[in-house]
C-alpha cells in the first residue's frame, strides 16, 4: 500500500473472496482499497483504520462481493416488458415482438437502455452483454451511466450484407470505449435467422478482427430438432461447420444442447462460453434447462443471465443465481447439485469469463477492476445466517444491494442511483409507447421459423 490517499475505502464489512482453487470463502470484519479503478488490497478493517483516503464507505452489517455479469439480455427491451404475456415462443415473436420491435427508434432504444442501467445497477449489476439493435445509443448510455457493457449490434441475414458490416463496424467503432467499460462482439441473431455464408463470414471476419461472437443457439429443443430435421446436424453442429467454434463465442441459452454436442463443444479451438436465463425458459414452457452440470464437466463456463424484459419481465440477475440452482437440483434430481458457492461461482467468475473478462472481473483480488456490490444483510429475511453461501442465493434478494460501484465509482449509494433520472425515463417512454406498440402496419423485423 502506498502513502497517498487511496480512492475509495469500505471497511468493516464481510468480503466474498476466491482462493487459489477459486473455491469461495468469506473475510469478516475486512475492508477493501481502491485505488485507480482497481481493487488494491483486500485486508483487515483495522490495517485500513487510519488509512487517507478520498471516500470511504462504513460496510458494517453488509457483504462487499463482485459486481454481478448479466451474461446475456436486450437491455431496450424493457420497453416491451409485459406486452406479450402468457404465448408460446413462435406467436411471442411473430405476432407481437417482432412487429412491435419494427417500429423502434433510436430513442426507444435510448430510453430503454436508460431504464435498464437503471434497474440492473440497483440489482448490483455493473457488467451487462447487449445484443440489440440501435447500440450506438446503448454504448452512449453506458458511457454516460459508469456501468461496464460487452456489445453486439444484431444482424439477421435477412437484412444482407449490409447487416453483417454493420455490426462490424459497431464492434470495431466501440471496442475499448468508455475508458475500457465497453468491449465489443459480432453479433448474428440465431443459427435459423443467419445462413450458414453468414456465419462462415462472421468467424473470418471475428478471426481477422481479434473480436468474439454473441449468438443465441440451441435456445430450445425445438431448434435442435428442426436443426437435425433441415440441416441434418445440430445448431451447435451448424456453429462447428462454419467455423464461429474457432471463435471466442458466447451462445446464449443452449437447453437445446443435446449429447452428442458435447464432444464438439469439448473440441472447439475458442472460447466458448454459454449464458443461462432460466426464468424465461420456465415462462415459456420450454422442456428443458441449460445443461450446467454437463458444460461443467467438459469445462465450459456457464454465466448468469436475464435475457429480455419482454420475455423474463426483469433483469434481475440475483434471480436467475437462484433459479439456476433450485432447477439443476430439481433436472438433474440431486439436492448436492448446484450448492450455493456453486451458485455463486457462476454468478462471479463464470459469468466473467463468459464474456471474455476472467482476467479482470469476476473476484476482489489486487489488480482486478474495482466493480463492487455491497449486500445488506441486516435485514429479518436474511437473519440469522447459519450458512452465508445460502443466506445469499436463497436468502437475499437483489433489492438488499445498498451500494453498485464500477471501475471506483459509486453508481448507486444506500439505494440512491447517481447517474440516471428514473422519474425522467420513464415519464418520456411513457410517451412513446402509442407509437412503439402500434401494430396495425403488417410489418414484422424478421419471421420466427426455425
Amino acid at each position: 500500500m502506498t502513502d497517498s490517499p487511496a480512492d475509495l475505502v469500505i471497511t468493516g464489512c464481510t468480503v466474498l473472496v476466491h482462493d487459489d482453487q477459486e473455491r469461495i470463502g468469506f473475510e469478516e470484519e475486512a475492508a477493501v482499497v481502491v485505488r485507480d479503478g482497481v481493487v488494491e488490497s483486500v485486508t483487515t478493517a483495522s490495517a485500513v483504520q487510519d488509512l487517507a483516503a478520498a471516500e470511504r464507505i462504513d460496510g458494517r452489517g453488509q457483504l462487499a462481493m463482485p459486481g454481478l455479469v448479466n451474461c446475456h439480455t436486450h437491455a431496450p427491451m424493457v420497453a416491451l416488458r409485459g406486452v406479450a404475456e402468457d404465448l408460446p415462443t413462435e406467436e411471442w415473436f411473430n405476432d407481437v415482438v417482432w412487429p412491435v420491435e419494427s417500429n423502434l427508434t433510436e430513442r426507444d432504444v435510448e430510453l430503454g437502455a436508460r431504464l435498464a442501467c437503471a434497474e440492473m445497477i440497483r440489482g448490483g449489476v455493473t457488467c451487462f452483454a447487449d445484443h440489440y439493435f440501435a447500440m450506438d445509443t446503448v454504448a452512449a448510455v453506458v458511457e454516460e451511466c459508469g456501468m461496464r457493457a460487452h456489445l453486439g449490434e444484431a444482424y439477421f441475414s435477412s437484412q444482407g450484407p449490409q447487416g453483417r458490416e454493420k455490426s462490424l463496424e459497431f464492434a470495431l467503432r466501440h471496442r475499448g470505449g468508455a475508458g475500457g467499460r465497453i468491449t465489443t462482439a459480432l453479433a448474428p441473431h440465431a443459427p435459423y435467422t443467419v445462413d450458414d455464408a453468414d456465419l462462415a463470414a462472421t468467424a473470418e471476419l471475428a478471426r481477422v478482427h481479434g473480436l468474439p461472437v454473441h449468438i443465441h443457439a440451441a435456445e430450445n429443443r425445438d431448434q435442435t430438432d428442426v436443426s437435425l430435421d433441415r440441416h441434418g446436424g445440430t445448431p451447435i453442429e451448424v456453429l462447428q461447420r462454419t467455423g464461429i467454434l474457432d471463435t471466442d463465442v458466447l451462445i446464449a441459452h443452449g437447453t437445446g444442447i443435446v449429447d452428442r454436442d458435447l464432444p464438439v463443444l469439448e473440441g472447439a479451438t475458442g472460447r466458448v462460453a454459454v449464458a443461462t436465463a432460466p426464468r424465461g425458459y420456465l415462462k415459456f414452457a420450454w422442456p428443458t434447462t441449460t445443461p450446467v452440470r454437463a458444460l461443467r464437466d467438459i469445462g465450459i463456463p456457464v454465466g448468469l443471465a436475464t435475457d429480455g424484459a419482454a420475455s423474463n419481465n426483469s433483469l434481475d440477475v440475483w434471480e436467475s443465481m437462484a433459479l439456476t440452482a433450485l432447477i439443476q437440483k430439481h433436472t438433474t434430481g440431486d439436492p448436492r447439485w448446484l450448492t450455493s458457492r456453486q451458485a455463486l461461482h457462476h454468478a462471479t467468475l463464470q459469468s466473467a469469463r463468459a464474456v471474455g473478462l476472467g482476467d479482470t472481473l469476476g473476484t476482489l483480488q489486487p489488480g482486478r477492476r474495482a466493480d463492487i456490490v455491497l449486500v445488506d444483510l441486516t435485514g429479518p429475511h436474511t437473519q440469522p445466517v447459519h450458512d452465508l453461501a445460502a443466506t445469499l442465493v436463497h436468502s437475499a434478494r437483489s433489492s438488499d444491494v445498498r451500494t453498485t460501484i464500477v471501475d471506483g465509482r459509486v453508481l448507486m449509494r444506500d439505494r440512491e442511483l447517481l447517474t440516471l433520472d428514473v422519474r425522467a425515463v420513464v415519464r418520456e417512454l411513457g410517451e412513446q409507447m402509442p407509437a412503439l406498440l402500434d401494430r396495425s402496419h403488417g410489418r414484422r423485423i424478421q419471421d420466427y421459423k426455425t
